[in-house]
């Protein structure tokens, strides 16, 4: 039998003008492979033609994944024991974290292929490193419920957990209900609380600042279309 295709998880910028933030390795890695499953295609075009303009894009074969568009893991199965390597990239950042691309990686365990994570931008690491916050002891919730009163439940539980257990808590949002996330934030958590908003990170306009509750109540940044993560430690 012969040898399966390799998984190269590509991390992509955080913000279209931080090419900078990219080693220069994932550019090598990429420009052979003709296989990739994307979060959006329209993303990863730019960023391909970013990192090497003479990689021919309409050779290559991108494979749509999100949040209502499950990968094709029978076609990535077929695709690896054929003995191509693919490429998973998210919309931003590091892919398979808070993204479909594990669905993946997870076909390529089962055949033994070989999966490579390779480093760049990850927005809950350099958020948490900038934040002051606990760093040993910290937990990743994703994506917070839509609806407010499934929300403010949901904020309260992760204060006492942070409370419960000195931990960390990190959270996103899509960036259009940044606001109204931040407002039920303020109004739910206690004035002691610390909360960090990172915004646009390794941005232009990167905006990271820890505050308690109460000193955010007096200032609240716009953050409407941003991408941002919060992160939360009760006291």
């Amino acid at each position: 039998m012969s040898t399966p295709g390799k998984v190269y998880l590509i991390p992509t910028v955080l913000s279209p003008e931080a090419l900078h933030t990219i080693p220069a390795y994932i550019t090598a890695a990429v420009q052979p492979l003709r296989f990739f499953f994307v979060e959006n295609e329209r993303t990863a075009r730019r960023f391909l033609k970013a990192l090497d303009r003479n990689i021919n894009i309409d050779a290559l074969q991108l494979h749509l994944m999100h949040e209502n568009h499950p990968p094709d893991t029978a076609l990535a199965k077929k695709l690896l024991l054929e003995g191509n390597d693919i490429g998973i990239m998210s919309e931003a950042g590091c892919p398979a974290i808070a993204d479909p691309g594990h669905l993946v990686v997870q076909v390529a365990h089962k055949i033994n292929a070989q999966v490579i994570p390779m480093v760049g931008p990850n927005s809950i690491l350099l958020a948490l490193m900038a934040s002051g916050m606990n760093g040993q002891n910290f937990q990743f919730t994703g994506y917070l419920p839509v609806k407010p009163p499934e929300r403010i439940k949901a904020i309260r539980e992760l204060e006492a957990l942070s409370l419960k257990k000195d931990q960390t808590q990190i959270f996103i949002e899509t960036p259009y209900r940044n606001n109204p996330l931040l407002k039920d934030l303020l109004a739910n958590c206690k004035d002691q609380t610390l909360l960090c908003i990172a915004a646009d990170i390794t941005g232009p306009e990167e905006y990271i600042h820890t505050k308690t509750v109460k000193e955010w109540k007096a200032a609240l940044p716009e953050l409407h279309k941003r991408p941002a993560i919060f992160l939360l430690h009760a006291k």
